[in-house]
């Protein structure tokens, strides 16, 4: 019975912090000398916050050249977006994606212990899943090392080569084997894909986020409910 309180009172925070409207996938700021540059992120949150009205942040992405960097520099990065954003952001969501399983799961859970608002996994590119079980195993397993977090799948097939899973096909029973999930930055330019999830899915309440700029219109038009890109 502890057990189920526990599990519902996860389940109502994450229905409570369901992620809508523009998220802004932030770059990594760098000195000249190539270190990572902690200090200017504060005047980042306020640039943000102040000037261009947004207040939930997806760092350690694409945009941010998340997986040219070391794990080291993706934990620091992802504490200082935290410790910045207390007060100001509604939400830092990390990306935690690797090539490799164990190294995604370090950080899934260094997330988790800063407190980060949600995660996000992208599929390993190098030795790819070769069908859905597999890639969900995959998700699966770096999912449950922040088992209170909330989840997204960060579906870009142009960079991960997966081209063969659709994310209708994806998410078929998907809550079962990940609890956490909670939805889908979904960068890709398959509109038909993308709204056939949106509306099929509609029931499970998942969170369908669009990471195409050039067609954002086109995707809330389909249903999206918000969009993570730059700003």
């Amino acid at each position: 019975m502890e057990w189920s309180t526990r599990s519902n009172a996860a389940e109502s925070s994450m229905e409570s912090s369901k992620i809508r409207g523009l998220v802004a996938a932030t770059v990594t700021p760098m000195k000249e000398n190539g270190e990572i540059n902690l200090s200017v992120i504060g005047k980042y949150v306020d640039y943000l916050l102040n000037v261009q009205g947004v207040r939930i942040v997806f760092v350690n992405g694409t945009t941010a050249e998340g997986l040219s960097l070391t794990t080291e520099e993706r934990k620091q990065l992802a504490e200082e977006w935290v410790k910045q954003a207390v007060g100001k952001l509604d939400q830092v969501i990390v990306h935690v994606g690797s090539l490799c399983l164990k190294e995604a799961q370090e950080l899934a859970a260094h997330a988790a212990e800063i407190k980060a608002g949600a995660i996000s996994v992208v599929a390993p590119s190098f030795l790819k899943p070769p069908n859905k079980d597999a890639l969900i195993s995959f998700l699966r397993e770096v999912a449950a090392a922040a088992p209170s977090v909330p989840f997204y799948y960060y579906h870009i097939p142009k960079l991960t080569g997966i081209t063969t899973i659709r994310m209708e096909d994806l998410l078929v029973g998907i809550k079962s084997k990940i609890p956490t999930f909670q939805g889908v930055k979904f960068s890709d330019t398959d509109l038909l894909d993308f709204g056939q999830c949106v509306h099929k899915y509609e029931s499970e309440k998942f969170t369908f986020l669009y990471g195409v700029d050039e067609q954002l219109l086109g995707a809330l038009a389909m249903g999206a409910h918000g969009a993570i890109g730059s700003v």
